[in-house]
């Protein structure tokens, strides 16, 4: 298909797909002469994921590191998941403690060293943000938000295609930026329910 065909199919214009393409985002197409190319599907599901990142608050540069990992994916697929969490997560604050976070990972049994720092580091930042915010979370909701965690983790890892390493990416990527709204908004859900079962409705 034409670039203009591309448009029409992805709904992005024309003009932005240029911009993609100039910032080797979106890979050439196939020269038909010097000023024309063609398309493919493998365009078309590039394009859609591109869109995804942008339209979610992934910025350019974050947007070509997860690209970068569907042209050059490592062969470890535990790699694959940090690389690709690590282009949509906040950079490092180098001047917040990790400590807490650290103590919070060991308590669950597991090892902070294994988990990239950026990971690390947005644990240590909502904890602070809540030790600010004078709020204290008791250890046993703690624990609870553990269990529930763990369980709602290993049905997303069990999901991860095995296909191909761009579906992977996909997958991971937009299943952290896009899934991550719903899952507050279902707790949000959860609670109201669950509190209207345990304290009543609404006053009569």
């Amino acid at each position: 298909m034409r670039i203009s065909e591309l448009a029409t199919v992805t709904g992005v214009p024309v003009a932005t797909i240029k911009y993609y393409l100039r910032e080797k985002l979106l890979p050439e197409g196939e020269r038909t002469s010097a000023t024309q190319a063609v398309y493919g599907q493998a365009h078309v599901e590039r394009l859609r994921l591109i869109r995804a990142l942008v339209d979610s608050g992934v910025g350019i540069a974050s947007a070509r590191q997860v690209v970068a990992a569907l042209d050059d994916p490592p062969d470890n697929p535990n790699h694959l998941l940090g690389m690709a969490h690590a282009a949509i997560s906040p950079p490092v604050d180098e001047d917040l403690d990790p400590t807490a976070a650290q103590e919070l990972i060991r308590r669950w049994g597991w090892a902070p060293e294994t988990c990239t720092p950026q990971q690390v580091a947005g644990v240590a930042r909502a904890l602070d943000s809540i030790e600010r915010g004078g709020f204290a979370i008791p250890e046993t909701t703690m624990d609870a938000y553990l269990v529930g965690i763990r369980q709602m983790v290993e049905a997303e890892i069990d999901a991860i295609p095995t296909t191909s390493a761009e579906d992977a990416v996909r997958y991971v990527v937009l299943g952290t930026v896009l899934v991550e709204p719903l899952l507050l908004a279902l707790r949000r859900v959860a609670e109201e329910h669950v509190s209207g079962e345990r304290f009543g409705g609404a006053d009569t």
